[in-house]
């Protein structure tokens, strides 16, 4: 590390010591409340994905889900000289809530490229961002890959960092299985979408996911959306890309592909995200929990 950077990088570590109250940052401690929640908000704000799901700081390492969603309906009528009326609970509020487990976000930046970085007026902002950048994208892959928290993790054998935490479709699997298609024909494992085949195109896939597997009071929700994997959102769109055009037909075709819907639900990618898989949901149903006082950089 160049002298002018040693410099930079100090004043760097002084500024973070500061934030937190301690006077040393190169040792564990546990971040001040404050600063801990503007580096979620930083984390969220960095993904648009994120800043479109919940993010809940808990007090408390497990409990019961917060996001209250409604789970059916409470109109009704009721001839009170016969019976009571009945209230309902709309919430939604079942047995299935969240638990915190320790997640390592240990990030190590080359002397080389702090160097490199030291000429730019933004040089703890770079440091900031590029560790933000990373946590938002690796809480992104384990939402979407995660199977398992392994004691110690392995991302050699585990690239899509598989058995760090339990992720939102392992989530599914374990505790909502009825609502998850992973074959038509038993002990196929798999789905098949073609002519003559269980699904004649994807459209018709996710039109029967939403008829089969989601209760009539969400089916025509207005905020539903289709999360897609890269392969699939390819297999629709890119032979209307692929093939010749007149210029007549141009112009519709860059609308379908702009305005990209399956199954009549807009089409969403998010980074991570399995490349044959899709997910009927609002993006306000996916949920991610961190726990508060708990953050320990060191």
């Amino acid at each position: 590390m160049r002298n002018d950077t040693r410099v930079l990088y100090n004043a760097y570590l002084q500024q973070l010591a500061q934030l937190h109250g301690v006077s040393d940052v190169t040792t564990k401690f546990t971040a001040a409340p404050s600063v801990a929640q503007t580096l979620e908000t930083r984390i969220q704000e960095s993904s648009a994905f994120l800043s479109a799901i919940n993010v809940f700081g808990v007090s408390e390492q497990s409990g019961e889900k917060i996001g209250i969603g409604i789970d059916g309906t409470i109109a009704s009528t009721t001839d009170t000289t016969l019976k009571d009326r009945e209230p309902r609970d709309p919430s939604g509020l079942d047995n299935r809530g969240y638990t915190c487990t320790q997640t390592n976000f240990d990030t190590g930046i080359r002397y080389q490229k702090l160097d490199q970085w030291a000429k730019f007026k933004d040089f703890q902002a770079r440091i900031r961002d590029a560790i933000i950048k990373a946590q938002a994208l690796n809480r992104i892959m384990i939402g979407w890959n995660g199977t398992s928290r392994a004691a110690t993790s392995n991302s050699a054998t585990n690239p899509l960092l598989q058995d760090v935490n339990v992720g939102w479709l392992q989530k599914m699997r374990l505790e909502n299985a009825a609502r998850v298609l992973h074959e038509v024909v038993d002990g196929s494992g798999k789905i098949q979408i073609g002519a003559g085949k269980d699904f004649e195109n994807i459209d018709a896939l996710v039109i029967s996911m939403v008829n089969e597997f989601i209760e009539p009071w969400y089916q025509e929700d207005t905020d539903l959306v289709v999360i897609c994997g890269r392969q699939l959102l390819a297999d629709k769109y890119f032979p209307i890309i692929n093939r010749t055009q007149a210029p007549t037909e141009m112009l519709a075709a860059d609308i379908v592909t702009s305005q990209k819907r399956i199954g009549n639900l807009p089409a969403v990618r998010v980074p991570h995200f399995p490349a044959n898989g899709l997910l009927v949901t609002r993006l306000d149903n996916l949920s991610l929990y961190w726990q508060e006082c708990a953050t320990q950089p060191h």
